[in-house]
């Protein structure tokens, strides 16, 4: 850190983790939970869930983005930064606390098996509808000045996430930039007549976050009691059809039409000959640093509201991203562009005290991405499927770990373990093998293979999917980049979270040294035993 930097009295955050910690745990989405509503959400089967993990030693759950999905119902594409997903408030919870009757669950009609988005959207909504009546008729009055009070506390953002919904719904779910004039450009008279003539749907929309937000923090509350911690993840840019970019449109490099100028992606790589265009708006750094980057502060807020720590998705921008033209047809015609860089992260530090982060810094990686993760001491991401290219210097082979990294035997975007090596060529997988010091194998052993690997690595924290601790197939694949159609979909059995496979991964913890401290036996038993 410069001179110029320390005389103005600020200071680097203490590591997320301490120095030789170790710990492990599973990623697995709200989604992919077991329920008999359709979709996992935050009831019972969430509640089980972190009891599974905390009687197999872990010590962190790990999901995606928990906002309301939009564009393919990824959590990439939300509505908002600051909402929840009302698809995963739990019918269960909303009847034991009285307002809606056990009857108007048991007859629905969505199918089990993988989310089928579109019924699950119609039976959810219509259960809401049901509860919002209940409570605007007198149900759980007690309940008003909670509500009133939490309506109070997120009118910041809350007041026109409702209004954005509703205006949705009015317009037959077309984008913002297809409203009347008046509503893209939010003139207030325009502003006041849609609340008034959309009162009771707003109100609707706001009482589901009410319940939403109580159902998250009864969650949390379970998981810390459990010595469970939540990791979230923030998407580095927002959906262009959101509230955020409605609502903050100066926040964002937009055109007078309030449509973006310039829209993300990635450059040409060894993967994508095109490169990729995402489509999302930029952000107009030098705005929101006049703000002191308030926007994007209330951002990571509202994320910690719900877990511990954050994932920062897609962390290279910090340093730069690459600008793509509005129209363009493919990413080549991009530029990289600076983000805001070290002095973002001075700002976060001071308002939120802390740095709770861990960098996705996957992709293409210069060494300023480098510079600005290891200034901050953030831990980066190590993915084991991307560590055998046969050569020494891979970021991702264990043996060039420092402790200060997360390890993954792979993430949402890959394929599970053993779809990925399955369809690896024969004489990749090989190479594997010989990474691995052993002669060859069976495509069945490869994911417990690469789960040893992680939890034996110096990393101080190691990761799994709940696909590749199962042992999973190409078909519970999360998401193929650049797809649409059946994506998110994947979710878990019941009988797959009563596996033995919960055991074998306790004793691989313990074995690995990250079995929590409330696990260990009293250092006198433990020689007691050896003895």
């Amino acid at each position: 850190m410069s001179g110029q930097t320390e005389a103005a009295g600020s200071s680097i955050a203490s590591p997320l983790f301490p120095p030789h910690y170790r710990a492990s745990g599973i990623l697995l989405h709200i989604t992919s939970l077991p329920s008999p509503y359709g979709i996992g959400d935050m009831g019972p089967a969430a509640f089980g869930w972190i009891d599974t993990l905390e009687e197999a030693g872990q010590s962190w759950w790990q999901a995606l983005p928990l906002g309301p999905t939009g564009y393919g119902n990824s959590p990439y594409q939300s509505f908002s930064s600051f909402a929840a997903n009302g698809l995963l408030i739990s019918p269960e919870l909303v009847v034991a606390g009285g307002l809606l009757h056990p009857d108007a669950c048991r007859h629905h009609s969505v199918p089990s098996g993988p989310v089928d988005y579109g019924a699950v959207i119609q039976f959810k909504h219509g259960l809401l509808d049901q509860v919002w009546a209940n409570f605007h008729a007198g149900a759980r009055a007690d309940l008003a000045p909670a509500f009133e009070g939490f309506c109070h506390e997120h009118a910041h953002w809350l007041e026109n996430y409702a209004l954005f919904r509703a205006l949705k719904q009015k317009h037959d779910g077309a984008p913002y930039w297809n409203w009347p004039d008046d509503l893209v450009h939010r003139a207030p008279s325009a502003l006041a007549h849609a609340r008034q003539e959309l009162s009771n749907q707003i109100d609707k929309v706001r009482f589901a976050q009410f319940l939403i937000f109580q159902q998250a923090r009864q969650l949390k509350e379970y998981a810390h009691a459990s010595g469970i911690q939540l990791i979230g993840d923030l998407p580095f840019f927002v959906s262009s059809d959101s509230s955020d970019v409605w609502a903050h449109p100066e926040a964002f490099l937009l055109d007078s039409n309030r449509r973006p100028r310039f829209v993300a992606g990635v450059p040409p790589d060894f993967f994508a000959a095109d490169g990729q265009l995402w489509g999302n708006p930029v952000y107009d750094w030098e705005a929101l640093r006049r703000s002191g980057f308030r926007f994007y502060i209330d951002r990571l807020r509202a994320l910690l509201a719900h877990v511990d720590v954050i994932r920062l998705d897609h962390f290279r921008a910090f340093a730069a991203a690459w600008h793509i033209p509005a129209g363009a047809e493919t990413a080549r015609a991009g530029q990289w562009m600076p983000g805001p860089g070290a002095e973002f992260f001075h700002a976060v530090q001071k308002e939120l005290g802390g740095l709770p982060f861990i960098a996705e810094d996957l992709g293409l990686i210069t060494p300023d991405v480098c510079l600005l993760r290891d200034e901050f001491q953030i831990p980066g991401t190590k993915v084991l499927q991307f560590a055998f290219d046969g050569k020494l210097d891979n970021p991702h082979l264990p043996v060039n770990y420092l402790n200060n990294s997360v390890v993954y035997t792979g993430t949402h975007d890959n394929n599970t373990t053993r779809g990925w090596f399955e369809a690896l060529p024969k004489e990749e997988q090989r190479r594997v093998w010989s990474s691995l010091d052993r002669a060859g194998g069976q495509a069945s052993e490869i994911a417990a293979e690469l789960l040893r690997l992680a939890w034996s690595s110096a990393s101080a924290l190691a990761i799994a999917p709940l696909q590749d601790l199962l042992n999973l197939g190409a078909e519970a694949r999360m998401n193929l980049p650049g797809s649409v159609g059946t994506n998110w979909c994947w979710r878990a059995t019941e009988e797959m979270l009563r596996e033995p496979v919960f055991l074998r991964l306790r004793k691989l913890t313990a074995a690995s040294h990250r079995l929590p401290a409330r696990h260990r036996p009293p250092k006198g038993l433990l020689t007691a035993m050896r003895g």
